[in-house]
């Protein structure tokens, strides 16, 4: 059974992954309110648990920031839990939920989700 509450989006994008020093080029492969999941970095060597920002580039001038943590990895992909967002990047998030989810009530539910956490 899935326990997910969030409607994931696949959806390529390139991000950049901040470490505390370090940085990774990599590639969203899916997206919700809640985390994010990218193909691995070839250099990458994180844990589960730890912080870092993640920079996905929609399109030029257009960019979601947010502070995540690692909930599980493998040799292939990260999957991230959303920690935090500044104003803008949340905006921008909706609107793409919005635009791909092509449901209202479906995001009328995940950001009651998402409020209720």
């Amino acid at each position: 059974m899935d326990k997910r509450r969030f409607h994931r989006l696949a959806f390529d994008a390139p991000v950049r992954l901040i470490g505390a020093s370090t940085h990774w080029q990599s590639k969203l492969i899916d997206i919700s309110l809640k985390g994010t999941l990218i193909e691995r970095p070839e250099q990458w060597e994180g844990t589960t648990g730890e912080t870092f920002l993640l920079e996905i580039l929609l399109s030029v001038g257009v960019m979601i920031k947010m502070n995540v943590v690692v909930v599980h990895f493998n040799k292939t992909v990260i999957g991230f839990r959303c920690e935090d967002m500044d104003i803008e990047s949340i905006s921008h998030l909706k609107r793409l939920v919005a635009f791909n989810l092509n449901d209202e009530s479906l995001l009328e539910r995940d950001l009651s989700a998402l409020l209720a956490q």
